[in-house]
């Protein structure tokens, strides 16, 4: 194994968007078992910190690629457009329109179902928006329109925790 491979090369897989969860979780295991301090307990205390390395190597590798935003941020960042969301807070006006939408939406709800129209509403933005990530990485090979719709992707989930936070509140 190498240090400075990234995550898409530790694991053996393309580096694309599009990954099997199925497989990255498989290549997870196998990973762990490979590089397991335990295997190394006969070769002494250094080699089994460097095990111990290569295994929170692994499971940081892998939290990034199981999550889409994670995983899309990543790649963005590998071909040189990184998301930088602190500073460019830069979106497309059609889905500035859509976010006013649904922050209105979700002020006037008072019941559990109002809410979870909102949330409909957002997992199906959710869904496109991935999709768009998904075509601009993959096949259309644009890192910096992808990195636009990652900060979307953001928001996205941002928002996702105060529609929770709202059926948490009707709920009480």
């Amino acid at each position: 194994m190498n240090l400075q491979a990234n995550d898409f090369e530790l694991f053996g897989v393309p580096q694309r968007f599009a990954q099997d969860r199925a497989v990255l979780d498989a290549r997870w295991k196998d990973l762990q078992r490979e590089a397991h301090p335990d295997r190394f307990a006969s070769q002494g205390s250094a080699a089994q910190r460097v095990a111990m390395q290569w295994s929170v190597r692994i499971n940081e590798a892998y939290q990034r690629l199981k999550d889409p935003l994670r995983r899309a941020a990543y790649l963005c960042e590998l071909q040189g457009a990184p998301i930088d969301a602190e500073r460019n807070t830069a979106m497309p006006p059609e889905f500035l329109m859509e976010q006013m939408e649904w922050r209105e939406e979700l002020d006037e709800a008072s019941s559990p179902q109002a809410v979870d129209v909102v949330a409909g509403r957002l997992d199906a933005a959710r869904r496109r928006i991935l999709a768009d990530i998904e075509r601009l990485l993959d096949k259309e090979r644009d890192p910096p329109g992808a990195a636009q719709q990652v900060r979307v992707l953001m928001f996205i989930e941002r928002f996702a925790h105060d529609v929770e936070q709202r059926i948490d509140q009707l709920g009480q």
